[in-house]
């Protein structure tokens, strides 16, 4: 399970209204342990990728760096990462499998005519082979 504070799910909604037609990427940043994890805030990313940004993001490993920086220096973890799909459903595709790590949370948005829709969290599989669905709480307030 995965717990998103709610303006930390806001941030996402935006960066995909933003980016629409192309995909948004950033780091989930928080505390974790014992197979949950809960999300405080995000970073957003850069799309490095130069040619199918519709389709595809890719983070530069000086990007990766920065944030891991940003997030020891507020005694948070890189928990994983979010992008959006534009005009596609919330369910992470063969190159996002292909391209993830069994380690990392992966909020995939969906955006449809540049409107935030569905965000679904995804966690892959030990052997890579497929993601599993996990179940996504929005932090009460106060909690």
């Amino acid at each position: 399970m995965i717990t998103l504070d709610p303006k930390a799910l806001e941030a996402i909604h935006e960066h995909g209204r933003e980016a629409y037609p192309e995909e948004c990427c950033g780091a989930l940043l928080g505390t974790g342990g014992n197979g949950s994890a809960r999300v405080a805030r995000i970073a957003r990313m850069e799309n490095a990728r130069r040619d199918e940004r519709r389709r595809r993001y890719v983070i530069e490993p000086l990007e990766y760096a920065r944030v891991e920086r940003q997030a020891d220096a507020e005694s948070l973890s890189v928990l994983g990462f979010y992008h959006s799909h534009p005009d596609h459903p919330a369910v992470p595709s063969e190159y996002d499998r292909e391209h993830g790590f069994p380690f990392f949370h992966y909020i995939v948005l969906s955006v449809g005519a540049g409107v935030p829709g569905e965000a679904a969290s995804w966690v892959l599989s030990e052997d890579r082979g497929a993601f599993e669905r996990e179940e996504v709480r929005i932090q009460a307030p106060g909690e």
